[in-house]
């Protein structure tokens, strides 16, 4: 099933929500487009009676209007001549813009403008509404209405484009139109609106009796019919496709065929038809569904959509989230006792089950990945559709795989959270490149990771090395810091090596010893310099990036530094020295030498103070 399909599909499965203006988390409000509508930034609006007189006008503050739109006007762009069917610029809506200083240019626009509109009011599906816009904006009085309502201003009776000084000597503040569109203002767009006096009366934009009139309207217009190479069905086809889809000032399209001269399709076929056809209806649901899909639930960093949604159940889980996000089980208050990894995964599976038993059997999810090299074009870098069971699966096993004991903080409130599982893509980003890394490569990094997560495939050398590299030099960054970039690159690591979590006492791999030496080393002098209120670096965080690279001389340091703090505990130390003589009797003498550790040292040091954590959490309850 292609892209197309499957958002044709969301669209239609979501019928209900059509016109409907939800708002996500962050305050944004969206809606499902209707067929043949679009959105656009309002600076002015002007409110008129039944009989299509003026009645009053404010400024805005760039409102996001849902407005009808042609094929044309969707896409027009330079000298093209496309209005709106209701809504537009000023130099398309006033008519009486020529008085004011306009050129023969609005003069031909106004023309295209109030013929197209004629026909709509026309045409037998005509809203009483529209019929009041017209006879309005025929009138030809629209400047002259705002200049009298003090919404625009005029200097030797031409409309004054710009507040510059000598405006400022003339009329004072800067009036608010002009600080909404500080320059070119018959740029300004007008939404219109038809006050009837009826109670709880809706906005114009936000009635569907009249933009169901568009639609019947339009549909009617609609003549070219051509196989649909998405729906398979004889329909009326389009060449021309939506832009605005990751936000309402986004000019790049992901179909477009309009280079004719170039090498879009010239040299295998005489028109872009020969190459694809897509039915009008068929574009109009699968873009205006993956605009509403990326404004509800998509993740954009740096201009790069991350979108998962399912057919017939939008909200999915999410591959790029961690488990905190995805289920209260995994959160600080309910840790889960792991002593395996099936049962671990047997737990992940347990929290998949309610988004399992939602979706029905024929249900797929969906995995999509936008991004745009120029401000024209939109390219799909990634894309994969999935049977749900298939995909709940794949995500089982990923944080069953990629696990470790996360302890930090997270969200906009910054609230601590320990979990078990596997960190979020953008984690992995944090580790890897540190809290201050650029977006194009966070955003890279993200799309690199999702092969891993869906398909299966390895983690890239690459990440894992820079994230192993940070979590060794702690002492280049906060402890909070390095103590989140060490479990979420311990989950790497465990990703390869599959050693678990808990602390594994047969393993004799000498990268792991020596790791829980140098745990147990911190863990002895942290807690010796806590009992004088201390809060410095240990040895061993910092002599760590030595330690990866010349253990045993840079051990020989460490523990030779552990007598004055031996000595302050005392016979409480007696139980760690033990610890470290007995994980020093696992080496082969062979193998208590100076060759590097790989990233194993890393799950034993963790490991190890986990354990170390618990063991004292057990001895305080006693």
């Amino acid at each position: 099933m292609s892209w197309l399909q499957s958002l044709k599909e969301t669209y239609d499965s979501n019928h209900e929500h059509i016109g409907k203006e939800l708002t996500r988390a962050n305050d944004k409000k969206f809606t499902l487009l209707p067929i043949s509508h679009t959105t656009q930034n309002a600076h002015i609006e002007i409110t008129l009676t039944p009989d299509g007189d003026f009645h009053s006008a404010k400024v805005l503050e760039k409102e996001n209007t849902l407005i009808p739109t042609t094929e044309a006007s969707a896409s027009r762009a330079g000298r093209v001549i496309a209005p709106y069917p209701l809504h537009d610029k000023l130099s398309y809506c006033a008519g009486d813009l020529v008085d004011y200083g306009g050129s023969e240019k609005e003069k031909n626009q106004f023309d295209a403008y109030i013929a197209q509109l004629k026909n709509w009011v026309d045409s037998r599906h005509c809203h009483n509404k529209i019929m009041a816009i017209y006879t309005y904006t025929k009138k030809r009085t629209t400047i002259k209405d705002l200049i009298e309502n003090n919404i625009l201003y005029i200097d030797n009776g031409e409309l004054i484009q710009k507040w510059d000084k000598t405006v400022e000597d003339m009329y004072g503040e800067k009036a608010p139109i002009y600080k909404v569109v500080p320059s070119d203002i018959i740029a300004a767009f007008v939404r219109f609106n038809v006050r009837t006096g009826v109670a709880n009366e809706k906005a114009i934009w936000e009635d569907d009796a009249v933009y169901q009139s568009f639609i019947n309207y339009y549909n009617e217009l609609l003549r070219d019919e051509e196989l649909c190479y998405v729906s398979g069905e004889v329909i009326p086809s389009t060449n021309r496709h939506a832009n605005k889809i990751r936000h309402a000032a986004d000019k790049a399209k992901l179909i477009s065929s309009n280079d004719t001269s170039g090498y879009t399709y010239r040299g295998r076929f005489d028109s872009s038809d020969e190459a694809v056809s897509i039915g009008y209806i068929t574009s109009q649901k699968a873009h205006n569904a993956l605009k509403w899909l990326i404004n509800k639930q998509g993740d954009v960093i740096d201009e790069r959509v991350f979108l998962v949604w399912g057919n017939d159940m939008v909200e999915i889980i999410n591959p790029a989230e961690d488990l905190a996000s995805t289920n209260p089980i995994f959160s600080a208050d309910k840790i889960i006792k792991i002593d395996t990894l099936e049962n671990y995964a047997n737990e992940v599976s347990k929290a998949m089950k309610g988004y399992s038993g939602d979706l029905s059997h024929t249900s797929n999810v969906n995995i999509l990945v936008l991004d745009s090299a120029t401000t024209g074009r939109l390219s799909v870098l990634y894309y994969r559709s999935l049977e749900k069971e298939l995909y709940l699966n794949k995500i089982i096993h990923w944080h069953a795989t990629c696990q470790w004991l996360h302890r930090y903080k997270k969200g906009e409130d910054k609230k601590e959270i320990v979990f078990y599982g596997a960190p979020s893509t953008k984690d992995i980003g944090f580790a890897a490149y540190g809290s201050h890394a650029n977006k194009k490569v966070i955003k890279g990094l993200m799309s690199r990771m999702l092969p891993c997560i869906i398909d299966g495939r390895k983690i890239p050398s690459d990440i894992v090395r820079s994230a192993l590299s940070r979590a060794s030099n702690p002492v280049s960054m906060d402890r909070w810091e390095w103590l989140k970039t060490l479990s979420i690159t311990c989950a790497l690591i465990n990703r390869q090596e599959g050693l678990g979590v808990t602390l594994n006492n047969d393993i004799n791999d000498r990268s792991y010893l020596f790791g829980r030496l140098l745990a147990v080393a911190h863990n002895l002098e942290s807690w010796a310099i806590n009992t004088q209120g201390g809060s410095r670096r240990t040895n061993a965080e910092r002599y760590m990036v030595n330690f990866s690279n010349k253990p045993l001389q840079t051990w020989k340091n460490i523990y030779g530094s552990l007598t004055p703090y031996k000595d302050r505990l005392g016979y409480k130390a007696t139980k760690l020295e033990q610890l470290m003589l007995e994980i020093m009797d696992r080496f082969s003498y062979e193998e208590f030498n100076d060759q590097p550790l790989d990233g194993k040292y890393l799950l034993g040091f963790s490991s190890q103070l986990i354990a170390l954590d618990q063991r004292n959490k057990n001895e305080e309850e006693i």
